[in-house]
């Protein structure tokens, strides 16, 4: 069977495809629209009736692409913009009701946690897992005591924006300092991606990964895109997504950094392939 998650985010709207049977799930295709709600949530407050059409546009498209592949089964969630502007519920019932399938708006410790079903999220003690979006950030840790999660208000979009203020990014440094065990940072999301790319590396230690920030922040937009073939909806936020991981990074003790393909369509369709098949559960009355 066929499942799908969509990722209504802060810069574009995702969605991840898999293939599954009981006992196995398997990465199929991803679709990506740029789509910036970020601009309207951070510097208007809401979003406006005219992005909502085209929200609604894109989705419905993905709707019809579902439909003519077989995708039964999807789930769509809405991060950091759907979270931040004032008219969320309006906008999530006009958008529901106009692509006839439920949204699901989640907060940012729901999007931290959800960072668990990441395949290797459990695998070890030494990886502190760091998904800078658009609008927010959030950390997943795994420990032997206990699951850490955490989420703060900055993001690429919002920090380009100039929309991020010193208390959240003080907040996020004392939170921080409570996890000063060395490790190593994992980080999610396209612009991270982006960064390892250039680079064409599958790691970095911390003095490369400060070097390479520095020399793109150095560069401007043309030449960004002209050089490292930046998409237009990256190239103005890259350097605000990489300075939030710089400071992460000089905020613990960073043996290496990587980065992972994995992003939160990816761990919606990985919960939805677990309720799909998981045992029915019997409720008895004592």
């Amino acid at each position: 069977m066929k499942i799908a998650a969509i990722d209504i985010g802060t810069n574009a709207i995702k969605s991840k495809i898999f293939s599954t049977t009981p006992t196995s799930i398997e990465f199929l295709e991803s679709k990506r629209t740029p789509m910036r709600l970020g601009t309207d949530v951070f510097k208007e407050g809401f979003l406006s009736e005219k992005k909502l059409r085209s929200l609604v546009n894109v989705l419905n498209k993905y709707k019809k692409y579902f439909e003519e592949n077989e995708i039964e089964l999807y789930e769509i969630v809405a991060t950091s913009a759907f979270r931040d502007t004032s008219n969320s519920e309006d906008a999530r019932r006009i958008v529901e009701n106009n692509i006839e399938h439920p949204i699901r708006i989640i907060s940012g410790l729901e999007e931290a946690k959800l960072i668990r079903f990441h395949p290797k999220a459990q695998a070890s003690f030494e990886k502190m897992y760091v998904d800078v979006g658009g609008g927010s950030t959030e950390f997943y840790m795994h420990t032997k005591e206990k699951d850490y999660i955490k989420s703060f208000q900055l993001g690429a979009v919002r920090n380009y924006l100039k929309m991020d203020n010193k208390e959240e990014w003080q907040r996020m440094f004392d939170w921080l300092a409570e996890h000063q065990k060395e490790m190593r940072l994992v980080g999610i999301g396209g612009n991270i991606r982006s960064f390892f790319k250039i680079g064409k590396m599958k790691s970095m230690t911390v003095d490369v990964f400060k070097k390479q920030a520095k020399e793109l922040s150095r560069l401007n937009k043309a030449d960004k895109k002209s050089i490292y073939g930046l998409n237009d909806d990256r190239v103005d936020v890259i350097d605000s997504a990489i300075e939030i991981y710089s400071k992460v990074i000089s905020h613990l003790s960073i043996s290496k950094v990587h980065a992972t393909k994995w992003g939160v369509s990816d761990s919606t369709a990985v919960k939805l392939f677990h309720e799909l098949y998981s045992e029915k559960i019997q409720i008895k009355n004592n």
